[in-house]
């Protein structure tokens, strides 16, 4: 073995190793996301209006001190807080499954404030009759609903406290209380309060709610004091809890929230798993029988392609500490696309090797022009999702940026893959001597089609399609949006046994949300998807509960985005999709040197998003984060296919100079058409796979790309080139 290819065999084996070293074990070095293993994810908005200006600046900070201390208080691991933009606080909570409790504890302000009640009937009297006197403000007990006169200014706050703990009353019932100790200033303070005002009701006020209002009997210097409240124990260890590690500097809304049971995500590990291994199980096997040897050498190279992207996504909290290797199911979209790229990649080398070969060259000859002649096809079309990727990490949100990291992960390994790992194994066993043909099956020989001539009348197809879709999707407004970008509230339920619509309706209609969107899925008849524009979770859970009581209800999952973060996540999806398409048209017109390939390119790509936009509104099928992710995953890889064609043509371009522009896109076109047909195809597979067994999670983003894959082979034959054509006079491309 000659040194040049020792080095490549060893650089390959160490890639190899380091890639086994940092993916297993597996479920230590990457984390599954909250989508697919359950779990919380909330985006909190720290209300700050009621702050100084001086507070404002620091107040989502402070918050975050005290969410996180509630929350090692609350026993939950791997949690992520982090503070995005001035006010928002995003918190993630994996295995968290009573989503009210621990609402209530990240929530809740926790500001204590121990009001004198007045004794003064007459004023009460007035207040009742709202006429409140200056200085108090009119409260009632949570106790009995007592009416209560409180003055406005607290004789004592919470910031006095220590320490909060459960305890139990001497009472009959033995309820539980929380005990109150002061520090020693808090102490002093509250002696002199109870010796001051003996005879008097001191309320005790939690986040503007009056918990109790107990006469004071005596003097109290020992500076302990307890809540009492119809608690049961838990409510008492989190009200405890809350207030041992203080209150939040300002009051917090839920802007957008995402929980999913652990029964849905595993139930989407489980599908996702399913389709994963259907879809490779079937491109694995016709590469093998289609390409025989030069296949089997490819699945080696895909196998090996997956293992870089899950050793890379391991490898991500050593090269940047503090960044959690979690994978998503927008990341798991990256890596589908990743290796259709991988995919595509091989069976372009494998074609070209097979035109040498059929050019009379040698085996050794025909194995190394077809890697020379492919690589800048496969340079620039992976370059191409590269930059895209960049720029939906840089201008996307969470899910879209998940989808970029294994994205560019899986582009690298790609390029790696396709190019180096294939050639070393060809260059290992030329070497030694074990091959001395590569036979290839084929199915599209070369043809001779006029796709030029045939133009204007797919020209005419597509702007009819497109605009009958666009004239549906907007029609439905805001129907056409999940609730991702237009707000609301989302719950699925599973039943016991499947349960009928109408009874599900009435019992919603009694709670007044008659015009609430109820779904049923066909592949789960026990599950059901409850849509409406208020948050309403625990009412709606309640009645359900009450109305079917045999059916073991569970939660699958809730997802409620305010209005803000509606508009803030379609805003960061426009700009992320808008500036990827300006990277790619920017990067193609450097390449080809030509304005108006990259034009005809970012046409064609458009061309494929709307198509599938279109048909998604003409099916009923809402646009949502996963959609978008869908639409992203289209737009690359229709514009490697493209480029493909591109390449082929500058290429015959340079070869056959006295050929007119429309003859030399033709010819390349019928040249890359087995190609483009074998690659989008076989991509299918694995399309299909997850249509069909990945659920109803994953079902709006496996039909966008359905339609959007065969879309794009149709734009890269009837739009792209023959838009080449329509805007450059020149007779070839430079």
């Amino acid at each position: 073995m000659e040194r040049r290819l020792l080095y490549k065999v060893l650089l390959v084996l160490g890639v190899l190793a380091l890639c086994v070293y940092f993916t297993f074990p597996l479920e230590k070095r990457i984390n599954l996301g909250l989508d697919l293993k359950g779990g919380m994810h909330l985006l909190l908005k720290v209300d700050t209006s009621g702050l100084a200006a001086s507070a404002k600046a620091d107040a989502a900070d402070r918050a975050i001190e005290v969410i996180r201390n509630r929350i090692d208080q609350f026993g939950v691991r791997e949690t992520s807080i982090q503070k995005q933009g001035e006010d928002e606080i995003v918190v993630q909570l994996p295995g968290v499954t009573d989503r009210d409790r621990a609402i209530d504890i990240i929530g809740k302000t926790a500001l204590l404030e121990f009001k004198l009640v007045s004794s003064d009937a007459e004023k009460l009297r007035q207040a009742l009759e709202q006429s409140i006197p200056e200085g108090f403000e009119l409260k009632y007990s949570e106790e009995d609903n007592e009416p209560l006169l409180l003055e406005k200014q607290a004789v004592l706050t919470g910031d006095a406290l220590t320490g909060a703990e459960v305890r139990f009353s001497s009472s009959e019932f033995n309820e539980p209380v929380v005990g109150l100790v002061f520090n020693s200033e808090g102490a002093k303070k509250f002696g002199q309060l109870t010796a001051d005002n003996i005879g008097k009701r001191l309320a005790i006020v939690l986040d503007g709610k009056v918990q109790s209002a107990p006469r004071i009997k005596e003097a109290i210097p020992s500076g302990e004091a307890v809540i009492t409240g119809r608690f049961d124990v838990e409510q008492a260890q989190d009200l405890a809890l809350v207030l041992r590690v203080g209150a939040l500097p300002a009051p917090m809304y839920i802007e957008e929230e995402r929980t999913i049971g652990p029964l849905l995500g595993q139930d989407s590990i489980n599908k996702g798993v399913k389709a994963s291994i259907i879809g490779c199980t079937l491109i694995f096997a016709f590469m093998a029988v289609y390409y025989l040897l030069a296949g089997i050498i490819a699945d080696i190279a895909l196998l090996f392609n997956l293992l870089i992207i899950l050793g890379g996504l391991g490898m991500l909290p050593v090269l940047f500490p503090g960044v959690s290797a979690t994978l998503t199911l927008p990341g798991i979209a990256g890596i589908a696309l990743s290796l259709g790229m991988a995919v595509d990649a091989n069976v372009l080398i494998n074609e070209r090797i097979r035109e040498e070969l059929s050019a009379g060259k040698t085996l050794r000859s025909a194995i190394s022009n077809g890697y020379d002649k492919a690589f800048s096809a496969i340079f620039d079309s992976n370059i191409t999702t590269l930059i895209a990727a960049f720029l939906l990490f840089q201008f996307g949100t969470g899910p879209i940026r998940g989808f970029a990291v294994t994205l560019t992960i899986g582009i690298l390994a790609s390029i790696f893959t396709a190019i180096v790992v294939t050639r070393t194994i060809f260059e290992s066993l030329l070497s030694f001597g074990l091959i001395k043909s590569l036979p290839m099956l084929k199915i599209v020989g070369q043809t001779k089609i006029d796709f030029i001539g045939k133009r204007k009348i797919f020209y005419a197809l597509s702007l009819i399609v497109i605009a009958l879709g666009l004239t549906v999707f907007l029609r439905m407004g805001s129907k056409a949006y999940g609730i991702d970008f237009a707000g609301g509230e989302l719950q699925e339920y599973s039943f016991k046994d499947p349960v009928a619509i109408d009874p599900v309706r009435q019992a919603l209609k009694e709670i007044g949300l008659a015009d609430a969107v109820i779904q049923q899925f066909k592949d789960n008849p026990k599950a059901v998807l409850i849509r409406t524009s208020a948050n309403k979770t625990s009412a709606i859970t309640e009645k359900l509960k009450e109305k079917f009581p045999e059916q073991d209800i569970q939660i699958l999952r809730i997802e409620h985005v305010g209005p803000v973060a509606g508009k803030h996540l379609k805003t960061k999806a426009m700009h992320a999709l808008t500036w990827s398409l300006i990277g790619i048209l920017i990067y193609v017109a450097f390449r080809f040197k030509h304005f108006n390939f990259a034009f005809a390119g970012v046409v064609a790509l458009f061309h494929d998003v709307l198509v599938a936009l279109g048909f998604m509104a003409m099916s009923g099928r809402q646009i949502d984060l996963l959609s978008v992710t869908a639409f992203l995953t289209i737009a690359g890889y229709s514009i490697n296919d493209t480029i493909v064609i591109y390449d082929r043509v500058r290429e015959n371009s340079r070869l056959l100079r006295k050929q007119s522009l429309a003859e030399l896109i033709n010819l390349s076109v019928n040249q890359c058409l087995g190609r483009t047909l074998l690659t989008s195809g076989v991509t299918l597979l694995s399309v299909f796979a997850i249509l069909s067994y990945g659920g109803e999670v994953l079902s709006n983003f496996a039909f966008a790309l359905l339609v959007g894959f065969i879309s794009g082979v149709y734009s890269t034959i009837y739009i792209a080139s023959p838009l080449v054509l329509a805007t450059i006079q020149k007779r070839s491309a430079k």
